[in-house]
């Protein structure tokens, strides 16, 4: 309803008279002109006077309007805008102005209430006599709770329509409706054609922030958003559960929302967003249905908004009132900056920023001059920084929700001469007003290696100082005074009292390093032992060299400190296990050369003859390449008295001195046995009692055979212990197994014999694992290839077995022994 809907004048004093405005007769010119002056301003205030009594009354008309409407709303149960319209039509139908019928409808709605009241209070007291007054009693229906919610909200509609904008609107709802509920905050939004957001009312929020959301344009996901996108009632309950962008988020980061789509005839002319203090709770249907058509109050007063950003944002494309002080605060950056105002389209849309200004500092990645950035489009002079997530993008969201960023090592990439160059740089992008700040700090060389110097320094736990000798100035970087354990606020420590805080024992070394540097002015470096103040002890190095004058005289003396603790008790622990190791290294080798001497004094020569009529007996003896492998095996031949010949070959169980000294044994007890003229498996059967009995958990293979050289027979008997092998003629054969358990396993053996007739020409070869053995190839396999060597032709018995030992195929370096036989 306009002023012109009521314009009737209530009586009233008019005011104190005023002067008259006509001159008096026979006054002077002066005077006259003063009169008139008079005259003129008491014109203007009766004029202004008459305009306040008609802008009251007005508002009064209104009010008086609008608290009819809220009647209907409670009588029809309707909403504002139907019983605006019912209001409407019922004063035509009657004939009269909205006014007078607003009259009429609150005079019969006293009555009718008064009439209620007095009608009850007859009831109840059985009296004639009414109340002189009408008092409020609670609604006979529904929960007296909700009801009193009902009438609240009723009453800020009734405010908000008599309200003259929406920043009216937002006020009213607050102060009327959504106090009492708990919120604190409102704002009402402005959809655009574009999807963007305009901030069109608010209340209960700083102005700061106000005007750091008055625009979000379009692709930035915020609650008002979601409720226009989605076109429902959007309820968040806490802000930063959720993490979504929203006005006020800065001051009560945890606070619940209501969004609700503003829309009336199924068009959504903006979003209302309620905002609470606290995370929000479950609302009752009924007043999720008030805030509904609270919604609908502000999308009729949005519909003679203006739709877009340029119409809504004025001061977007106006000249900004901060730009003057945000180029000051550029020119005052030691960094590169650019200040960015917002570049709008025929329609208002954001679509890019205008770089303003570059201050003084600036360096163009591109080598560009200043003049040449100036006032070109921020894509039009670095096209490269559009897309998800890149610069351009951060840009626009911090002008959208005011929001700073700021990130390290960003990547930038800009055009040179349609070549792609990247940098990396430290960017900061701030809002202040309706302008952004971008500020950049391009990662230069010279940063670059003092970074790294800085890492360097503190990986090597390194502390630069220089000494002034003059000044007697001290200056320590910080990683000095972290390793002398000292606070940053410490007084540095100058270098020739550095003997009061080392070890006494190192005194000598620190003395001749000062007088190196400060009387022979001489480079020099020295490791002592630092005493801190919290009672640690560290190693350090230092190293110091003079500065001299173009006089030759010592100005400073520059230097560093390392901490080489670590590497002091590694060297140590180094040295320590050095020693271990030398002297274990020299334990094996004795005990090495101890075997070899104890096994070559007990073997039998390799090359002595066996005086044996009709029979050819060669040996060989082949150690292990390794000295620590120095093994048992061994092997003997010797005529006994009864001219029958002893053959053996034995093979104990492990390496070493131990091994060595248990060969020793077995061969001089089977020696000794063999005297007694037993066979074979009765010597081998008393050759176990003595590795069991007489030994310490010694075991050992052994093959045994007694030759009779009258009869040319070849008894003989194994202790698990490969067979022999018989050359006759072109053909070569293993001899049958016969059993036989290995020497020392048990304490009670038994062993067989087996016996061959030798025919003149005959070889038979006995020998040692050592020959054959491989890792990689099973005991049948490897005797199949000693088969194989051992037929081949030879021109005598030395050659037969040299040939064996040059085609072994073993590969344990092991000890290997083989003794050959042939009947002449």
């Amino acid at each position: 309803m306009t002023t012109s809907e009521y314009t009737e004048t209530p009586a009233g004093d008019a005011g104190p008279p005023l002067p008259s405005s006509r001159p008096a007769e026979g006054g002077a010119p002066g005077d006259r002109q003063h009169t008139e002056a008079i005259g003129r301003l008491a014109a203007t205030v009766e004029r202004l006077r008459r305009e306040v009594r008609a802008a009251q009354a007005a508002a009064d008309g209104r009010a008086l309007v609008e608290l009819a409407k809220g009647m209907l709303v409670e009588r029809l149960r309707c909403a504002p805008a139907e019983a605006a319209r019912q209001l409407q039509t019922l004063a035509d139908q009657a004939g009269v102005s909205q006014l007078e019928l607003a009259a009429d409808v609150i005079n019969q709605a006293a009555r009718d209430r008064f009439a209620e009241i007095a009608a009850e209070f007859v009831r109840r007291t059985g009296t004639g006599s009414p109340p002189d007054a009408p008092a409020e009693s609670p609604d006979p229906a529904g929960d007296p709770g909700t009801r009193s919610v009902a009438v609240r909200l009723r009453t800020a509609e009734s405010a908000a329509l008599a309200a003259d904008d929406t920043q009216a609107v937002a006020e009213s709802l607050l102060e009327h409706a959504l106090l009492p509920l708990g919120a604190h905050a409102v704002a009402v939004w402005l959809a655009g054609s574009d999807a963007s957001l305009t901030l069109a009312g608010h209340a209960g929020f700083a102005p700061g922030e106000a005007q750091r959301w008055r625009y979000v344009p379009p692709g930035v996901t915020t609650v008002a958003r979601r409720a226009l996108t989605e076109r429902r009632t959007i309820a968040i309950r806490s802000l930063a559960r959720d993490g979504i962008p929203s006005i006020g988020r800065l001051e009560h980061p945890d606070s619940g929302r209501t969004a609700v789509p503003a829309g009336t005839g199924g068009r959504i002319h903006g979003v209302l967003e309620i905002c609470w203090p606290h995370p929000l709770e479950a609302q009752p249907p009924q007043v999720a249905r008030q805030f509904e058509a609270l919604a609908e109050l502000c999308a009729r007063t949005l519909e003679g908004e203006p739709h877009t950003a340029g119409e809504r944002s004025p001061a977007v494309a106006a000249p900004l009132p901060y730009v003057t002080e945000l180029v000051e605060l550029a020119e005052g950056l030691y960094d590169s900056a650019l200040v960015l105002l917002p570049h709008l389209d025929a329609e208002g849309r954001l679509t890019d920023f205008r770089i303003h200004h570059t201050n003084s500092r600036f360096v163009d990645p591109t080598g560009r001059p200043r003049s040449a950035v100036n006032g070109a489009l921020f894509l039009e002079a670095y096209p490269m920084a559009a897309g998800a997530g890149d610069l351009f993008d951060q840009v626009q969201r911090v002008y959208a929700t005011g929001e700073a960023f700021r990130a390290e090592r960003m990547t930038l990439t800009t055009l040179v001469e349609q070549v792609p160059l990247t940098t990396v740089a430290d960017v900061s992008i701030t809002r202040h007003g309706s302008g952004v700040l971008l500020i950049w700090r391009v990662e230069d060389e010279t940063a670059r290696l003092a970074s790294l110097l800085q890492h360097a320094q503190r990986l090597g736990r390194i502390g630069g100082f220089e000494e002034n000798v003059r000044s007697g100035e001290i200056v320590w970087n910080r990683q000095l005074y972290e390793l002398r354990g000292l606070p940053p606020t410490a007084a540095p420590v100058p270098l020739e009292d550095l003997p009061a805080h080392a070890h006494p024992d190192d005194a000598v070394a620190i003395g001749r390093f000062l007088r190196t540097v400060l009387h022979q002015r001489r480079r020099a470096s020295v490791a002592f032992r630092l005493q801190r103040s919290d009672k640690v002890t560290r190693h350090i190095r230092v190293v110091a060299e003079p500065v001299l004058g173009d006089d030759g005289r010592l100005l400073s003396v520059r230097g560093a400190y390392q901490d080489i603790s670590s590497q002091h008790w590694t060297e140590v622990a180094l040295a320590a296990t050095r020693d271990r190791l030398a002297h274990s290294e020299q334990q094996a080798e004795e005990r090495n050369r101890l075997a070899l001497q104890l096994q070559h004094a007990i073997m039998p020569p390799t090359r002595a003859p066996l005086a044996v009529p009709g029979l050819d007996v060669a040996v060989r003896y082949r150690p292990a390449e390794s000295d620590s492998l120095v093994g048992g095996d061994w092997y003997d031949a010797v005529v006994l008295p009864s001219k029958d010949v002893l053959l053996c070959v034995g093979d104990v169980a492990g390496h070493g001195i131990e091994a060595a000294t248990s060969m020793v044994v077995l061969r001089n007890a089977l020696r000794g046995l063999a005297v007694t003229g037993a066979g074979p498996a009765q010597l081998l059967s008393w050759l176990n009692i003595v590795a069991h009995h007489l030994t310490e958990q010694v075991t050992a293979t052994v093959v045994c055979g007694i030759y009779h050289p009258e009869t040319r027979a070849l008894r003989w008997a194994r202790a698990g212990h490969l067979p022999p092998v018989l050359v006759r003629g072109g053909e070569a054969r293993t001899l049958p197994l016969v059993g036989g358990m290995l020497l020392g396993a048990l304490a009670d053996a038994d062993y067989t014999e087996g016996e061959v007739q030798l025919d003149e020409g005959d070889v038979l070869l006995m020998y040692t694992d050592g020959l054959i053995e491989r890792k990689d190839l099973s005991v049948q396999d490897a005797l199949a290839h000693l088969v194989n060597t051992a037929r081949t032709h030879a021109p005598s018995l030395e050659h037969r077995l040299d040939s064996l030992l040059t085609h072994s195929r073993s590969d344990t370096d092991d000890d290997t022994c083989i003794i050959g036989m042939r009947v002449r």
